[in-house]
C-alpha cells in the first residue's frame, strides 16, 4: 500500500508511545480505516520514545507492510515532548494530527477535527467530555484545566487532549521539551494562532496502565509558570527581573532613608527589625538585577535546540 510521490501528502498522524505493544496492531488498523474512508492522502509517524516491551518489532513488521507508516526510535526514553517535537520536524502533510497510542482516542474523531480546523482554526483540540478515567485523574485534570485557561487565556476544557490537529506551519513553531507538550495550545495562542476544540469520543483503556502518575498535575503547574515566563520575557529576562530588582531595592533604600532621618535626631536605631529588613530588600534589589544580566547573557548566547539521540529511523 503506497502513497503515489507526486499526490499531495493532505495528513501527517504523530503517534508518540512507550510500551503499547498490545495496542499498536490495532490502532494501525483502526487508523487506517478511519483514513482511508475519509479519502485523505496520509503518513503515520510512530514515534517510539525507548519502548522495552517489544513495540519496535511490532512497529517494524508494520512498516515492512506499508509505506506510509514511518517510525523514529529513540535510544532512550526522553518524554513525551521530545517525541513530539521530533515528529513535528519530520512531518510533511498540510495538516498534522496526534493522538495516544493507548487506543483511548479515536482515530474515526480525526476528520472530524480537521473539518472542525476549516472552519478557521490554526488548531483544534479534542474535549474528552466523558472522560473513561478513574477520578483520581478527572478530579486533578478538571482542576489543571480550568487554571490554565485562566492564566493563559485559551478558553478550553481539555488543554492536555492528546487528539489534537494542527496546520503544518503551527507545529513548525513549536519546540517543546520537558513536560511542555502539555501545553501545545497555550504555546500556539501565545505565538498568534487561532485555538478551537470539539468534543471527542474517549475509551477505556484496554491494555497496560497509564505512564503518568498524579504527581504530573502538580509538575504541571510548575511548567505552567515556565511557559507564561518564557512567553513574555524568554528574549528580555531583564525586564522581569529587573522590575523587581528596582523595587526591592526602592523599598530598601526608603526603608534606610527613613532610619538615617530618625539617627540623626537623636533615636537609637540599631535594635530596629525593620533596619534588617531595609539591608535585605536592598541586597535582594542587587541580585534580582544580577539575575535578570546573567539571563540576557544566557539568552545573547545560547542555541535552543536540543539534540535526541535517535536509534533507527523507518520508511523515512
Amino acid at each position: 500500500m503506497n502513497t503515489s510521490q507526486d499526490m499531495k501528502l493532505e495528513l501527517s498522524v504523530v503517534i508518540p508511545l512507550y510500551n503499547e505493544k498490545e495496542s499498536l496492531p490495532e490502532l494501525y488498523r483502526q487508523l487506517t480505516d478511519a483514513l482511508e474512508k475519509a479519502q485523505l492522502t496520509y503518513e503515520l509517524i510512530f514515534v517510539d520514545d525507548g519502548s522495552r516491551d517489544g513495540s519496535s518489532e511490532v512497529l517494524e513488521e508494520l512498516a515492512q507492510k506499508d509505506s506510509r507508516l514511518r517510525v523514529i526510535q529513540f535510544q532512550k526514553n526522553y518524554g513525551k515532548s521530545a517525541a513530539l517535537s521530533v515528529a513535528f520536524e519530520a512531518a510533511e502533510g498540510e495538516v498534522v494530527a496526534t493522538l495516544d497510542a493507548d487506543l483511548q482516542d479515536d482515530p474515526y474523531e480525526i476528520p472530524q477535527l480537521i473539518r472542525k480546523l476549516e472552519e478557521g482554526y490554526d488548531l483544534v483540540s479534542g474535549w474528552k467530555k466523558k472522560r473513561r478515567d478513574p477520578l483520581s485523574k478527572k478530579l486533578p485534570s478538571k482542576i489543571f484545566n480550568r487554571v490554565t485557561s485562566l492564566l493563559s487565556g485559551v478558553h478550553i476544557h481539555d488543554i492536555n487532549c492528546g487528539l489534537k490537529v494542527y496546520r503544518r506551519f503551527v507545529v513548525k513553531t513549536l519546540h517543546p521539551y520537558g513536560e511542555l507538550h502539555r501545553f501545545l495550545p497555550v504555546l500556539a495562542h501565545l505565538n498568534g494562532f487561532t485555538v478551537g476544540e470539539k468534543e471527542v469520543v474517549h475509551h477505556p483503556r484496554k491494555h497496560g496502565r497509564s505512564k503518568f502518575g498524579a504527581s504530573r498535575f502538580t509538575a504541571g503547574f510548575f511548567d505552567l509558570m515556565t511557559v507564561m515566563f518564557l512567553s513574555k520575557y524568554l528574549k528580555k529576562p531583564l525586564h522581569l527581573f529587573g522590575i523587581l530588582g528596582v523595587l526591592s531595592f526602592i523599598g530598601g533604600l526608603g526603608i534606610l532613608i527613613y532610619l538615617t532621618i530618625l539617627r540623626l535626631s537623636g533615636h537609637w536605631i540599631g535594635n530596629r527589625p525593620i533596619l534588617f529588613l531595609g539591608i535585605l530588600l536592598m541586597i535582594l534589589g542587587v541580585q534580582f538585577v544580577s539575575i535578570g544580566l546573567l539571563g540576557e547573557m544566557v539568552t545573547a548566547s545560547q542555541n535552543s535546540s536540543e539534540e535526541y539521540v535517535v536509534r533507527r529511523r523507518i520508511n523515512f
